[in-house]
């Protein structure tokens, strides 16, 4: 005789979501300065300045870095009062270029931490050299798997019953570099590529000031300075 499974609902795996991260992490005294790159709309942007502003993160935004004229992330900057740069990839001969242009602006608005909110763009060496372990990238799945684009559709086209989210330091290659924070969510029967987006969506907005934190507490830690090399 062969034994049903009960259909999974979120209650019955609520429990998978979001592990427990430890709190009160130990970060400099003095607030993080960030660089926020986004292309898109921006609510992993929002949720970095919901936590700012809730005490919960030690930092500030010191500029939002966005090539996509239409992406509704300006918005949230115009919001929040924060210094906004459009740099249109469109407008570079190269992504070398384009880099050279982001690390300029990082610069000039004295930042110590690039965060890579939804930046649809493979950045180079240029830019990772610059700030090195110090670029955070937020993907949403369970990395290594299902790495680049498309990846909450990769995980329903694989039938995988567990996708979720990852907070890492930036490499050169595509979603490779050692992982800082993970959420798990569970994948629902008739889940479609909108309804575990907006699920995992709202994991990354609590991991990714918690991982940010994380990377920062971990280089005091070890004794690394907290500016940029």
């Amino acid at each position: 005789m062969t034994m049903s499974t009960p259909p999974a609902t979120s209650k019955h795996l609520s429990s998978l979501i979001c592990p427990q991260v430890e709190q009160n992490l130990s970060i400099p005294p003095s607030p993080l300065k960030l660089g926020i790159m986004a292309s898109g709309s921006g609510s992993n942007f929002e949720a970095i300045a919901q936590a700012i502003a809730a005490g919960e993160l030690q930092a500030q935004i010191q500029v939002l870095i966005y090539n996509n004229p239409a992406a509704k992330v300006i918005e949230r900057a115009h919001r929040w009062q924060v210094p906004a740069q459009l740099l249109d990839h469109r407008d570079f001969q190269s992504r070398e270029a384009l880099d050279e242009r982001i690390v300029q602006t990082l610069r000039q608005f004295e930042v110590e931490w690039v965060v890579m909110a939804g930046w649809m763009r493979r950045v180079t060496q240029v830019l990772i050299d610059d700030f090195p372990d110090r670029i955070l990238n937020i993907h949403p799945s369970l990395l290594p798997s299902f790495r680049g684009m498309r990846a909450i559709e990769q995980a329903l086209e694989y039938g995988v019953r567990i996708s979720g989210c990852t907070v890492h330091f930036v490499r050169l290659e595509v979603d490779s570099g050692p992982i800082i924070q993970q959420s798990a969510v569970p994948v629902l029967p008739g889940d479609t590529p909108e309804t575990l987006h907006a699920r995992i969506q709202q994991q990354e907005h609590k991991i990714l000031p918690q991982a940010i934190a994380l990377a920062a507490a971990t280089q005091v830690r070890s004794g690394l300075k907290s500016e940029p090399i």
